[in-house]
């Protein structure tokens, strides 16, 4: 159950109220929210029993997220982590006070969810900046697309190979 307090801009300690926060997970990075006072907002699977971990399959399985506050250390386990304000040279971040209160609105209520235009980068900087956004997204749709690329030129290749040994028998 989420606490009754609300965060505020002007918490101490390094990661401040509204920084996002990359989780570096073996294959890939969960993206946090910071709150304050050790508590960050992040989505995980629906029906998770462990809230704080998003393992890379049932992510990519499911098409709804629970939007939890936890506290950061509880999330990251033993992964490492840091502030990553990434996108902060492209888009204005909104007032901290705006970004705290459009996260707690979505405490304990269920998303959409789609790892490639729906996920928790994208889920978090729609908190920070008005606007979701996910490179983590981006590549993987290049990686596909160059999979298919290369997919379709082994294919044609094979053809054309098939193609001259008949010319040949």
């Amino acid at each position: 159950m989420a606490p009754s307090r609300r965060f505020t801009a002007d918490e101490g300690g390094y990661a401040q109220p509204g920084d996002l926060i990359e989780i570096l997970r073996p294959a890939y990075q969960h993206w946090a929210l910071y709150l304050g006072d050790g508590y960050i907002i992040n989505v995980t699977p629906v029906g998770d029993v462990a809230p704080g971990t998003m393992s890379s399959t049932k992510s990519v399985l499911t098409r709804k997220a629970r939007v939890r506050m936890q506290l950061l250390k509880d999330v990251v386990g033993e992964d490492k982590y840091r502030i990553n304000n990434k996108y902060d040279s492209c888009y204005a971040p909104l007032p901290v006070e705006e970004i705290i209160r459009r996260a707690e609105r979505y405490i304990d209520t269920e998303v959409p969810y789609d790892v490639l235009a729906s996920n928790c980068e994208h889920f978090v900087t729609m908190l920070r900046y008005g606007e979701g956004v996910s490179n983590q997204a981006k590549k993987a749709i290049g990686a596909m697309g160059a999979a298919v690329v290369a997919a379709g030129a082994i294919s044609l290749l094979g053809f054309a190979m098939g193609r001259s040994r008949e010319k040949h028998n």
